[in-house]
């Protein structure tokens, strides 16, 4: 549930508009190459994870497979990124719950539901779980319930005029812009898809972490894929694609095309929890990827030093307290500032799955080599199948560079990679608060020992 809740987001449920609005039907089918992408660096992971499963933070598969600068680049990436996502939801949760109490200011919004799960993640793990799983249960009950209002209207049950299944066709055909807006699309749509890696980081913190993670990639990825293609597949039928508006839920579109009321409030607490779930989750991540570096010696030591419930204090109220600054930023410099910050996240995540997927294909040839009962999950086709997803993964990236609609995106990305890279060089030449914890360290500092590169 913790990976279904990483990738169900507002992505789905309002991001999906501009997708469907550029794309057209053929929309379904960037869905299904995302999906494909998402899932074989699952595995990737799956992979790595079972094979050494002493390791907390996917993100430190990099340093094993490719050495400590991966480590670091691809920790502090990962942390960049939710970090950005705690300011976005939050302000998107502030404008949400503003509808129910405008007079209100969104600033004063946007601090109480930082606070609430900050307060839920300071509890302990299991409260993060707990409150993740709720989160997640409810937006799957939604999605289940609007797949089957949505196909019985589509298949003429409940539609007075029959099946609507025409629409994919009609208004231009399946793929009114051609080809390759179908291909360009990819690019924004595999963003909606991004987080369920989060599951991994969570399940380091559970009883039996290989077993776990080895069960999620194998099977989750499939089923949020279906949910993602079967969803959208029921909007483009049930409504024309030229009547979705950028910046309003088509799920809304469709309940209000079917005729179910309060449609417009119904998809606003829908996407309310799931924006409360991902700042739940971005606050979990963003602790748990601050431990690992600072028990790595690439952050501030007083970050790895836990309470009586094994909660990661410092690391946790460090990622809240960007909530609150990218929400101040956002009042005092929208367009510039904050408009740069989000620009600078946007192809991060391929980033960070490219240089994964560099690290499962050394792991894995040194696993076969050293001790092949380790990779008790293999990825498919190897190595063949790892080159075509860094293939892929780079494809991504060339399309964004030369896509007007998102080369502010990579350029401004490829500065803040730039930036960490830089950190890593200052980090090494002048290692002040972020020295290397001694292998017997306490204040629950992860093994070192356990991370020294292949």
């Amino acid at each position: 549930m913790i990976s279904i809740g990483g990738i169900i987001g507002a992505g789905l449920f309002v991001g999906s508009s501009a997708s469907i609005a550029t794309i057209g039907p053929a929309v379904v089918v960037s869905y299904f190459i995302a999906g494909a992408i998402i899932l074989l660096v699952m595995r990737m992971l799956g992979e790595m994870a079972t094979a050494s499963p002493e390791i907390g933070s996917f993100t430190e598969y990099a340093r094993l497979g490719l050495g400590h600068w991966a480590g670091f680049v691809n920790g502090w990436l990962y942390w960049y990124f939710w970090a950005i996502v705690i300011a976005i939801e939050t302000i998107a949760g502030s404008t949400i719950v503003q509808l129910l109490l405008p007079t209100a200011p969104s600033w004063l919004i946007g601090v109480g539901l930082i606070s609430a799960l900050t307060a839920v993640n300071l509890m302990s793990a299991r409260s993060y779980g707990e409150f993740e799983f709720w989160f997640a249960s409810l937006k799957v009950a939604a999605i289940i319930a609007f797949i089957i209002f949505a196909f019985a209207y589509a298949t003429g049950l409940a539609s007075p005029n029959g099946p609507t299944f025409s629409n994919l066709l009609d208004h231009g055909g399946f793929a009114p812009f051609g080809p390759m807006a179908v291909l360009s699309g990819v690019t924004s749509v595999i963003f909606a898809l991004c987080g369920a890696e989060i599951a991994t980081i969570a399940a380091a913190e559970s009883d039996e972490p290989a077993r776990t993670v080895a069960k999620l990639t194998t099977s989750v990825v499939v089923r949020i894929a279906l949910f993602y293609i079967l969803s959208i597949s029921l909007i483009v039928s049930v409504v024309p694609w030229p009547e979705i508006k950028i910046g309003y839920s088509p799920f809304a579109s469709a309940l209000e095309v079917m005729g179910i009321p309060t449609a417009a409030a119904i998809m606003n607490f829908i996407v309310l929890v799931a924006v409360l779930s991902c700042l739940n989750s971005g606050l979990y991540v963003t602790s748990r990827v601050l431990f690992t570096l600072a028990a790595q010696g690439d952050a501030p030591q007083s970050l790895v030093k836990l309470n009586s419930r094994s909660v990661p204090v410092r690391a946790i109220l460090l990622g809240s307290s960007v909530g609150y600054v990218g929400v101040l930023i956002s009042i005092v410099s929208p367009k510039v500032v904050f408009a740069f910050l989000v620009d600078a996240s946007g192809a991060i995540m391929i980033v960070i799955y490219l240089i994964e997927t560099m690290a499962q294909i050394r792991l894995r040839r040194h696993f076969e080599k050293v001790d092949p009962s380790r990779l008790q999950v293999r990825m498919w086709l190897f190595p063949w199948l790892s080159y075509l997803t860094m293939a892929i993964l780079l494809a991504v990236l060339l399309a964004m560079a030369l896509t007007g609609a998102h080369y502010k995106e990579f350029y401004s990305s490829m500065i803040c990679v730039a930036v960490v890279v830089a950190g890593y060089w200052y980090r090494r030449r002048f290692p002040g608060l972020t020295q290397p914890l001694d292998r017997g360290a306490s204040d629950g500092a992860i093994r070192t020992d356990a991370l020294t590169p292949v």
